[in-house]
């Protein structure tokens, strides 16, 4: 359960102001339907943050146990750092919108995870927690519950989410994670 939890609450952070918002953002004012959009998140994120938990479980097998703790927590303490610099908008227009909403999100949704910092959260949250499928399943409803008000409410929400100040929890979030990490290496936990 510590899987679901810490997934969802970490992705679902960590993507406030990110690209994919943005992303989302640009989605809805060129397609007028919300639902297309809404799969195509969801099944773009299960497919990426399901080979990226799969790469994480892999990795947690392949290290020695005793080095699995430390590189999950400097892990945790890069995508920390990183949080604190804002994503910018690097989709303008693109040929993919002509395949429809739901095949046009899915793609570019899952062009936009690749090397995202969600993306690094999820290999390494696969790795921490022995449940892969609980790390997919909070990745998942991580992503969607940060983009879904984004597609629902649009614009609005966006100028009123102290961009800045989410940045800085979800840092925090990951800095937490990190000591959280060290601290269980420590104990033997």
């Amino acid at each position: 359960m510590d899987a679901l939890i810490t997934s969802s609450i970490a992705v679902f952070i960590a993507e406030i102001g990110d690209k994919t918002q943005l992303l989302s953002l640009f989605l809805v004012s060129r397609f007028a339907r919300r639902s297309p959009i809404i799969l195509g998140i969801l099944v773009a994120t299960l497919l990426n943050h399901g080979l990226s938990a799969l790469l994480g479980a892999w990795v947690a097998e392949w290290l020695p146990p005793s080095w699995l703790p430390w590189l999950v927590a400097g892990s945790f303490l890069v995508i920390a750092l990183w949080l604190l610099f804002p994503d910018r908008d690097e989709n303008e227009e693109s040929g993919l919108l002509g395949l429809g909403a739901f095949a046009a999100t899915t793609l570019m949704f899952f062009l936009a995870e690749i090397g995202d910092k969600t993306q690094i959260a999820t290999v390494v949250l696969a790795a921490r927690y022995e449940a892969t499928f609980w790390v997919i399943v909070g990745s998942t409803i991580g992503m969607l519950a940060a983009n879904i008000p984004v597609i629902l409410a649009g614009r609005w929400l966006m100028e009123r989410l102290p961009l800045a100040t989410a940045r800085i929890a979800a840092s925090g979030l990951f800095l937490a994670l990190a000591a959280a990490t060290v601290w269980a290496a420590l104990l033997g936990l």
